[in-house]
């Protein structure tokens, strides 16, 4: 009797680990397929807020606040942009003083906490810079999609992606250099947005199904006269063009792909969020099945790298050494492979999806002349 209580107890034990072991990696797999819109990502460390005088505002001394280039920076109650780290201005040894380039909303105050985001404008086109537009909704897989569209004289469109953690308000960065070289631009919300329909299980794909809605627009700009395509794709947008350019039915009126911050491997992504959150070690194998489970990101039946089977069109990726969310060495290994379309441009100093940020002349000089053999 004592046996089959003993044998009872330890059966017990271990399904009892078991599912412990299986909602570990459910909670841990969140990091990443639940990522909140408009929030910086958990790799963004925090920074507190010392002082603001007339141009500038001090900052927390950390790696992040001493980037080069112009970003947002979000707190609870405020967003501002800030510029250039300012030489020769007084500090104490832990903090760090940047241009205060302007405050969009709020009022970041000393003792206040913030984080940089790519975002460096709210709103939209017309708010945020100025720009005549048309709000669409473009009929999609699971309803309307909410669409920005600003005209142009081109008959070559651009449909422009944004990704993790970020809304369509990420795009306006690039939209004025889009707009300046005359291309029409359509920007969508897609499942999971705020103002778009919900995924059918609340969840990230990291672009596995999220691609068909890119793949909707493309259908809205063809049938709306364009004549040729540019998918450009920041984070899991790029994963999202990529998946378009190989799967879509008007894959040939693909003429170009712009690639900034590429998610490539699905698994280093989840890995890099999950242990951001501070997940054990011990748990981000879980995480990872528990993804693959959730939602089917082996799809495909391949391992989670992202390739550029079939497709033969330019390509251009921005991304560099500094993105601790979707690593730098799936992209060289993109472009080594493919040597006679695919173009890296490698930026320093540069997280996720921020690549503009670093340097926004330099990049889009880049963008311009990657687009001119495609007008």
């Amino acid at each position: 009797m004592r046996t089959v209580t003993a044998t009872a107890a330890a059966v017990t034990a271990v399904i009892g680990a078991g599912a412990a072991a299986v909602a570990a990696g459910r909670f841990a797999s969140d990091a990443a397929l639940r990522i909140p819109s408009g929030q910086p990502l958990p790799t963004e460390p925090g920074l507190t807020v010392h002082a603001t005088a007339a141009g500038q505002v001090t900052l927390t001394r950390d790696l992040a606040a001493l980037r080069p280039g112009r970003y947002g920076l979000l707190g609870e109650r405020f967003h501002a942009v800030v510029g250039p780290v300012l030489a020769g201005t007084a500090h104490s040894a832990d903090t760090v003083v940047r241009r205060l380039e302007r405050v969009t909303y709020g009022t970041p105050e000393p003792g206040d906490r913030a984080r940089f985001t790519p975002n460096v404008h709210v709103g939209d086109p017309a708010t945020a810079l100025g720009v005549d537009h048309t709000v669409l909704d473009v009929p999609g897989e699971l309803g309307p999609l909410p669409v920005w569209f600003v005209p142009g004289a081109r008959d070559t469109w651009v449909i422009a992606v944004h990704g993790l953690g970020t809304t369509r308000e990420h795009v306006l960065n690039v939209l004025g250099a889009l707009h300046r070289n005359q291309f029409p631009v359509l920007v969508p919300a897609y499942r999971g947005d705020p103002e778009a329909p919900r995924s059918p299980d609340g969840l990230n794909h990291l672009g596995e199904t999220e691609w068909r809605d890119l793949d909707a627009v493309l259908r809205h700009a063809v049938d709306s006269g364009a004549r040729k395509v540019v998918l450009y794709g920041f984070s899991t947008g790029a994963t999202m063009a990529l998946r378009a350019a190989a799967r879509s039915e008007l894959r040939e009126r693909v003429a170009g792909l712009l690639l900034d911050s590429p998610v490539l491997d699905w698994e280093s992504t989840l890995r890099a969020l999950a242990g951001a959150r501070r997940t054990p070690g011990v748990l981000l194998p879980l995480a990872v099945r528990a993804a693959q489970g959730r939602t089917g990101l082996y799809g495909d039946h391949r391992p989670g790298a992202v390739r550029m089977d079939g497709i033969a069109v330019p390509t251009q990726i921005f991304h560099g050494p500094d993105d601790t969310v979707a690593p730098w060495r799936f992209s060289r290994h993109l472009a080594a492979a493919h040597p006679n379309t695919v173009t890296l441009q490698t930026v320093r100093g540069a997280p996720h999806a921020a690549m503009w940020n670093a340097d926004p002349a330099t990049y889009e000089e880049s963008l311009r002349r990657f687009l001119v053999p495609l007008m």
